[in-house]
C-alpha cells in the first residue's frame, strides 16, 4: 500500500497549506493575481483589483475547515460550534466568485485588453473559488456526516447550497458582506424577512436562489464523485 506524500520543506515554507492540492491552488491564486497586476500595469487603471480580495475571502472558510478537520485535533463542542458557525458565515464567499463572470458584460471592458485575456482572468478566479468551496465543504461534510448515506448527504447538501445561493444573492444584488451580520444586522434581517414574507414580490431573487442552489449542488456532487471514483480506482490498482 502506498503512503501519503510527505510535504517537502519548500512546500511547508512557501505554500498556504501542506498538500499537493494546496500547492496547486496556491499556484492558481498567484497566476490569477499576476493577470490582474499585468492588466493594471498595461492599462493604468485598477480594473479587477477587487478580485484578489474576493479570492482571499474565498480562502477564509477553507482555513477554518482545514483547522477544524486537522488530523488528531480534538476540540470542545463549543469551539467546534463556533468554528462551524464562522465557516457557514463565510462559505458563500467561495461560491460568489462564479458570479464575477458578469463583469465580462459590464463596464469593466477595455479596448486595450483582448477579450480573451479578461475571460481567462475571471475564469481563473472562478475556478479557484469553486474548487476551494468544494474542498472546504467536503471537509465539513466529513466532519459532520462521516458515514452518511445518499439521503443523509442530500439532506445536508441541498439546504447548505440553498444558504450559499441566498448569501450569493445578498452579496451580488443587495451588496451585503459576511460581516454585515454584525455591523448591519437590522437592515440585513429586514431584507431577508421581506423576501420570505412576500416571495411573490421577489420572483427574480427566488428564481436566482433556486437555480443557483441546484447548480451548486450538482457541481459539488459531480466533483466529489469524480474524486471518490479516482480514489476507488487507485485503491483497486494498489498491490
Amino acid at each position: 500500500m502506498s503512503s501519503l506524500p510527505v510535504p517537502s520543506p519548500l512546500r511547508r515554507r512557501w505554500f498556504l497549506f501542506k498538500t499537493p492540492v494546496d500547492e496547486t491552488l496556491t499556484a492558481s491564486a498567484v497566476f490569477s493575481c499576476l493577470l490582474v497586476a499585468l492588466r493594471v500595469m498595461h492599462t493604468g487603471r485598477p480594473t479587477f483589483i477587487f478580485m484578489p480580495w474576493n479570492l482571499f475571502l474565498a480562502y477564509v472558510p477553507y482555513f477554518v475547515s482545514s483547522w477544524l478537520t486537522r488530523p488528531g485535533r480534538r476540540l470542545r463542542p463549543v469551539v467546534k460550534a463556533i468554528g462551524l458557525a464562522g465557516w457557514l458565515l463565510f462559505i458563500p464567499n467561495s461560491f460568489y466568485i462564479l458570479t464575477d463572470l458578469y463583469h465580462l458584460a459590464d463596464g469593466h471592458r477595455d479596448a486595450r485588453v483582448p477579450e480573451w485575456y479578461d475571460l481567462v482572468l475571471i475564469l481563473s478566479f472562478a475556478l479557484s473559488g469553486t474548487l476551494i468551496a468544494v474542498m472546504s465543504t467536503r471537509q465539513i461534510e466529513g466532519l459532520i456526516l462521516p458515514r452518511a448515506g445518499f439521503r443523509g448527504r442530500w439532506a445536508f447538501l441541498f439546504p447548505l447550497m440553498f444558504l450559499n445561493a441566498l448569501g450569493v444573492y445578498l452579496g451580488r444584488y443587495l451588496r451585503y458582506n459576511s460581516w454585515d451580520i454584525f455591523t448591519n444586522p437590522v437592515d440585513l434581517a429586514a431584507d431577508i424577512c421581506g423576501m420570505i414574507l412576500h416571495p411573490l414580490h421577489h420572483p427574480n431573487a427566488w428564481g436566482m436562489i433556486g437555480c443557483y442552489s441546484i447548480l451548486l449542488s450538482l457541481i459539488y456532487n459531480l466533483l466529489t464523485k469524480i474524486t471518490d471514483h479516482g480514489k476507488y480506482d487507485r485503491a483497486n490498482l494498489e498491490p
